[in-house]
């Protein structure tokens, strides 16, 4: 168990005796910044309330499914006196995330990179934070849906609602979201638009968790499972996203099993290795590999020069497995630099002693500034056939979200960079261009 370090203040010497018979009065809390209940798992906010010299701590096991399933901090509704709701309200806050705007895909998405960038600038044009009744929480049944959060100091950050399953009565059942773990990321991908912003900062293992909290209180969404495939590089967050996951998966609170979690990495061996220590069996990972040679890989994903193809393959290789473990491997087909009949053979040696893998074909979605055009049918087609050919599993990627660039590869909002002036922290050295593309369209998965 993690220690919360909040210590408590001592009482002030010059504070009045109470008479003989009648008890203390509760003395007030010390000016504090409350902690956020939402990086906290339900043991921790126990610790912490006891720790902070709450009044009425005991109630915390009963406050925190209310915080974490339905948004609400409200202590007052334990039966608490007024002495007790202030100094819970002073110790703890809900660190709710603002949602900015909602952006649903049509029935028949925009055909260009440039006409969803119009349809997204058409909605931030309508919906504002200083107008948050425009704001729209509803999207269609079965409808991908981008939501845009902003963060406490005005930073922007977005996640993808995406249908999965639907019901015997034809009704969507099954829903994943997709969720960031940075603003920006610094890995550098040349087919990534959030790469394009660099990295910002980190995301909070509380911040990680109110855009799940979030969704679910203020937009009504129901989520099945979690995908860490959004904004940023999850496991160069590695100590927070693994915060994140205690807490995400605690039974008192939003209780997700492990097999509903999804951490996507481009190879962060580091931070594979700390993953791997946890002893998560039943955590699914999955592996954004692009290129199964060296040079082909080290031009489009930077993070290749820091971690070879041969090093990764080990620790992919000694990453601990379930029976019926799965690992995914992500291949975002580009065409002219990753789709001949070689690439894919490439791609089924390296995955030959990882044990059971499944390749997730995503057919490349073109960004703002992009490094190729979409593929064609046929040439998706023929790639696939050409794994499976050499042996392996493949499950084609529909394409979800290309007319709001919520898809594969289109999060992030390099403007916001550039508007706030924001220094980045230190970056991958960048991927060289490629032909006449010239700069790159980082993004994320989703």
């Amino acid at each position: 168990m993690r220690r919360v370090n909040a210590p408590s203040a001592p009482l002030s010497p010059s504070a009045p005796a109470s008479p003989p018979g009648e008890s203390a009065p509760i003395a007030p809390l010390p000016s504090r910044t409350p902690i956020d209940v939402l990086g906290l798992t339900s043991q921790e906010l126990i610790e912490a309330a006891r720790l902070q010299g709450v009044h009425g701590a005991g109630v915390a096991a009963r406050l925190y499914p209310v915080l974490m399933r339905e948004g609400r901090f409200a202590p007052e509704e334990l039966g608490l006196g007024s002495a007790g709701i202030a100094s819970w309200r002073a110790a703890f806050s809900l660190g709710l995330l603002t949602v900015v705007r909602v952006v649903a895909e049509a029935a028949e998405p925009p055909e260009s990179a440039a006409q969803a960038q119009a349809a997204t600038a058409a909605e931030s044009s309508e919906t504002t934070a200083d107008a948050p009744a425009q704001v729209p929480t509803t999207a269609a049944d079965g409808a991908t849906a981008k939501v845009v959060l902003r963060t406490h100091d005005g930073y922007e950050i977005e996640c993808v609602r995406i249908p999965m399953r639907r019901g015997e009565d034809g009704r969507q059942s099954t829903w994943s979201l997709c969720i960031s773990s940075q603003v920006g990321c610094r890995m550098g991908c040349t087919f990534c638009e959030t790469g394009r912003m660099g990295l910002l900062r980190n995301l909070s293992a509380a911040e990680i968790v109110a855009q799940v909290v979030t969704v679910r209180a203020v937009l009504g969404w129901e989520v099945r499972n979690l995908v860490f495939m959004g904004m940023g590089e999850a496991l160069d967050n590695a100590e927070q996203v693994i915060k994140a996951l205690h807490i995400l998966t605690d039974r008192r609170g939003l209780g997700f099993s492990q097999e509903r979690l999804t951490i996507c990495t481009s190879g962060h061996a580091e931070g594979l290795r700390r993953l791997a220590a946890l002893g998560w069996k039943r955590l699914n990972l999955s592996l954004s590999l692009n290129a199964a040679e060296d040079q082909a890989r080290s031009r489009i994903m930077p993070v290749n020069r820091r971690t070879p193809l041969a090093e990764l393959q080990g620790l992919l290789a000694a990453y601990p497995q379930r029976r019926n473990f799965i690992l995914g491997v992500n291949y975002c087909l580009i065409p002219g630099l990753n789709d001949g009949p070689q690439d894919a053979q490439r791609v089924a040696d390296f995955c030959r002693p990882l044990g059971r893998v499944l390749v997730n074909l995503i057919p490349y979605n073109p960004g703002s500034a992009p490094i190729a055009r979409a593929p064609s049918e046929t040439e998706v087609e023929a790639f696939i056939a050409a794994l499976r050919g050499a042996g392996l599993p493949v499950r084609r990627r529909v394409t979800k979200g290309r007319g709001i660039m919520a898809a594969c590869g289109q999060l992030g909002n390099v403007a916001l960079r550039r508007a706030r002036g924001a220094p980045q922290a230190p970056q991958l050295p960048h991927a060289e261009a490629i032909g006449d593309a010239g700069a790159c369209a980082g993004q994320e998965a989703s």
